[in-house]
């Protein structure tokens, strides 16, 4: 992969041998391999039999989860929140569990639409729950540095299933939850 990065850095226009450059391919290497270690993640793994047997029906939600992925069409980032909630059927999963599963999907090559369903597809299957709900809010450095060059855009979607996609009572509750202020912010 460095020899691949110092003929980019040469294809830009850029000497790979001058002092500022010298160690970038291996740095950059390192960097995307992190951020993409995503790809060596599995599932089951992460959630390492953190499913407890719980009496225990009503709503679950983990929200403000930060996440950094990078864009499959331009490889450049995009960051922000995902908002996790879901109607446990038996069993429930430890809480920072469903930040880890974030990072499985995000630290991959992406585009958000899919992130949103692989992460509430992933936790309606191996949590067996009545219902899963996933916001994503995210900033894009395609749009904001290129293309359209817009600073303050959002983007937003979301991943309704089960009681969340059938039951518009539920939806609402999660919507109405997420968006209330956390633990710690001043009235």
């Amino acid at each position: 992969m460095q020899s691949l990065i110092k003929q980019l850095l040469a294809e830009l226009g850029e000497d790979p041998t001058r002092e500022g450059l010298l160690n970038t391919p291996k740095r950059v290497e390192k960097a995307l391999k992190f951020l993409t270690s995503g790809y060596d993640m599995d599932v089951d793994e992460v959630l390492n039999d953190a499913l407890f047997t719980v009496d225990y029906s009503e709503m679950v939600i983990v929200k403000d989860i930060d996440f950094y992925s990078m864009c499959e069409h331009h490889l450049l980032p995009f960051y922000g929140r995902v908002h996790v909630g879901y109607l446990p059927n038996k069993k429930v999963v430890g809480l920072s569990k469903i930040p880890r599963i974030v990072d499985v999907f995000a630290r991959r090559l992406q585009v958000q639409e899919r992130l949103t369903v692989q992460i509430a597809e992933t936790l309606k299957s191996k949590l067996n729950a009545h219902g899963v709900g996933v916001v994503v809010e995210a900033r894009h450095l395609c749009m904001m540095m290129r293309g359209v060059e817009k600073q303050n855009t959002i983007a937003v979607s979301s991943s309704m299933l089960g009681a969340f996609r059938t039951q518009p009572q539920t939806r609402l509750e999660f919507l109405k939850l997420i968006h209330q202020g956390s633990v710690g912010d001043s009235d």
